[in-house]
């Protein structure tokens, strides 16, 4: 699947999952906005029912009795009255009307509003909230036009507040003077001596958790779709990836078994023609050469099976005590030929006063090999490969450094995958599986020992592996 492709699915799922986030926070925002304003209406409409109710209280008026006690209501009018209820006048039953007009006029609001039943003003407006619905935490306040402070706060007298200096409001009141509702008592408008108002500190979270269950259904869903998307993206790439090597490895292995086939087939030609059949010496140069070759493929094969059975962790550990410079030197001998054929030059220092560690000979060896293979293989003209031995904390480690092709940081992080392969730039004569530091990365885990990697592009790579002395399953 070519990459373009696959980068312009990543981009339309990615364009549509972005468009259904956006799609249902507007949905579920829309049903907050809705609820916010049936709230508001059932708020006010409570509010409006107190006033009707406490309005129809003032309208039960107190006793006359009650009235005249307080002289500052009624001024000059209060002759007038008692004139109008003197025993002595004859027309009092006829002067009932008149009385109740007069005494309609001359209360005062602002006395009602003040000298209001602060407990009926609660239990109204706990009754008509729970009418309503409105179950929440709620503090209200009744504001006098004339006191220009709340004179009652949450069914309780208000402290006065000091005079002659300007005080700031405090955090109740702030809080009333943000709150929208509001309804005015004993009066229309201006004419009214105060007003009543509520705030509900939690209200948004009221609101909020009424769509609470389709908010989180909604996230816990996109978070799905968008981990198996992400997850599918994933798998894509790293198929696409396995499905190159997998091909570059098929292609490496056609050409590795290609020459001693060919080879192999030149020779059987050879022995078969008439020139050759009757040399007992040219027989035998060209059966050692097909025996050489037939080693050569099934080494080849015994690579890709010896890598499966790994994979499947289907090897035991022969283990033993292991003198690691001893392999390190013989490795390095075996290496030297090919190393002085190029003309290069491998140096040795076995640094490690305690060699020996617990391990298996052969995996160890091949190990060794392998690193000392590859620092040859993409060393530049004269390979010039370093190796040391030393002891460190638990164990021994061994550096095998070259002045090769070098890799980068994204190489470096898959170099230990099955069948990846560095680029060799313009240089086509490095040959292999992509098997061996898989392979080698696989024998370290199981002996508990440890790879790492420093490498920098055109300068050179240096790899350091550490076994410990004692393996421990």
């Amino acid at each position: 699947m070519d990459k373009k492709f696959i980068w312009g699915i990543i981009i339309l799922m990615s364009v549509a999952l972005f468009g259904i986030a956006v799609t249902q926070f507007i949905w579920i925002k829309t049903q907050v906005d809705l609820d916010a304003k049936s709230f508001e209406d059932k708020t006010y409409m409570a509010l409006n029912n107190v006033k009707i109710r406490m309005s129809k209280d003032a309208d039960q008026q107190k006793s006359v009795a009650e009235v005249l006690e307080d002289k500052r209501l009624f001024g000059q009018s209060v002759s007038t009255i008692s004139n109008l209820l003197s025993p002595e006048n004859k027309n009092y039953f006829n002067n009932k009307h008149e009385i109740s007009r007069i005494m309609k006029n001359i209360v005062d609001p602002a006395y009602l509003l003040e000298n209001m039943d602060i407990q009926k003003l609660d239990k109204y407006l706990r009754e008509e909230l729970e009418d309503q619905g409105i179950n929440i935490k709620y503090d209200y306040g009744v504001y006098s036009n004339k006191e220009k402070y709340y004179i009652f706060r949450n069914g309780h007298f208000a402290a006065v507040p000091m005079s002659g200096k300007a005080s700031k409001p405090d955090g109740a009141e702030r809080d009333f003077n943000s709150s929208p509702y509001k309804v005015q008592l004993y009066g229309i408008d201006e004419e009214s001596p105060g007003h009543l108002k509520i705030f509900f500190p939690g209200k948004q979270s009221f609101l909020w958790s009424r769509v609470l269950p389709s908010l989180l259904t909604s996230f816990l869903f996109t978070g799905l779709v968008l981990f198996c998307f992400a997850y599918t993206i994933f798998v894509i790439f790293r198929q696409k990836k396995v499905s190159e090597m997998k091909t570059d490895f098929i292609n490496n292995m056609t050409h590795e078994f290609k020459t001693p086939i060919a080879t192999i087939s030149l020779a059987s030609d050879s022995i078969t023609n008439k020139t050759v059949i009757d040399n007992p010496d040219k027989i035998k140069r060209f059966a050692g050469i097909i025996k050489q070759e037939n080693r050569r493929m099934l080494d080849q094969v015994e690579k890709v099976l010896q890598m499966a059975k790994i994979d499947k962790r289907d090897f035991d550990l022969k283990l033993a005590d292991v003198n690691i410079n001893d392999i390190v030197y013989q490795a390095t001998e075996n290496s030297r030929l090919k190393i002085i054929k190029r003309e290069g030059t491998i140096d040795v220092s076995l640094n490690a006063s305690t060699p020996v560690v617990q391990g298996d000979l052969t995996h160890i060896s091949n190990i060794i090999h392998n690193l000392l293979d590859n620092a040859e293989k993409y060393s530049n003209e004269k390979p010039k490969i370093d190796v040391t031995t030393r002891n460190v904390t638990g164990g021994v480690e061994v550096d095998i450094s070259d002045n090769g092709i070098g890799m980068n940081q994204d190489s470096i992080k898959h170099i230990f995958d099955k069948f990846y392969r560095v680029h060799t730039g313009n240089r086509h004569d490095v040959k292999g599986f992509g098997l061996g530091l898989s392979y080698v990365k696989a024998l370290m885990d199981a002996h508990n020992g440890k790879i790492k990697v420093t490498s920098e592009l055109g300068v050179g790579s240096t790899f350091s592996i550490f076994f410990p002395f004692i393996h421990s399953d």
